[in-house]
């Protein structure tokens, strides 16, 4: 007797490779949606440890602040905040200046931190400090090896705890009178200059609006303590 073999139809085999497509579709639908989530995942997780790495840096340059006779170890001026601070990793290099301010690039607006080679002069500290008002208001300057870009900014202010309040620094300073004997044209009779210089505040608070879009944005306080007022707690 003779055995029939059947195989599979021609409509048969449609419905089936158009199951297989199907399904190859919804698998590779389910891989992209979780490569992508892995990389939105990876790019706030930047986003987070960039704004904790540049907070924790802002307080470490506040905490190795230095002293220049006659000058001001911190300053404000309401386009760049400037400070003096200790040679990072060995204070026997000399003085820094580092500047943070909120500059605008093709990148968009971001807060950015700026830093001198060491300077061991009296003169190149003067000369890094005009270097770091001239670095924030040249807004179209591209990044160098000098700065770094830490978050996406909107706007920042900066406020000075003096006197048991927190103020604007713009408003009103408080500062110390310095005299310096010069000599006159005279014998014996020294002429005394004055040299005002701002005093380094109890507390500084910066209050960040951080720009949409990014893993945090709003705003975001952070204050800091001067550690010879609060045993270095920030």
């Amino acid at each position: 007797m003779r055995r029939s073999h059947r195989g599979f139809t021609l409509v048969e085999l449609l419905v089936a490779l158009f199951a297989l497509s199907l399904l190859a579709m919804l698998s590779w639908r389910g891989i992209d949606g979780m490569v992508r989530a892995r990389e939105q995942t990876r790019v706030r997780a930047d986003d987070v440890q960039a704004l904790q790495v540049g907070l924790a840096q802002w307080a470490a340059d506040l905490d190795a602040l230095a002293t220049v006779p006659q000058m001001s170890s911190v300053d404000w001026n309401g386009r760049v905040f400037r400070l003096l601070r200790e040679a990072p990793g060995d204070p026997a290099r000399g003085i820094v200046v580092v500047g943070w301010s909120r500059r605008t690039d093709a990148a968009g607006s971001r807060w950015m931190r700026w830093q001198s080679p060491p300077a061991v002069t009296r003169g190149q500290v003067d000369e890094a400090w005009r270097r770091a008002d001239a670095w924030a208001q040249n807004s179209g300057m591209a990044a160098g090896v000098d700065d770094v870009a830490i978050t996406g900014l909107l706007e920042w202010q900066v406020f000075y705890y003096r006197s048991d309040a927190w103020t604007n620094p713009l408003s009103s300073d408080t500062t110390t009178t310095t005299a310096a004997t010069a000599a006159s044209t005279a014998p014996r009779t020294p002429v005394p200059t004055v040299t005002r210089a701002a005093v380094t505040p109890d507390g500084i608070r910066i209050v960040l609006t951080l720009a949409p879009g990014q893993a945090i944005s709003g705003d975001l306080t952070r204050d800091w303590v001067r550690p010879t007022v609060g045993g270095r707690r920030s």
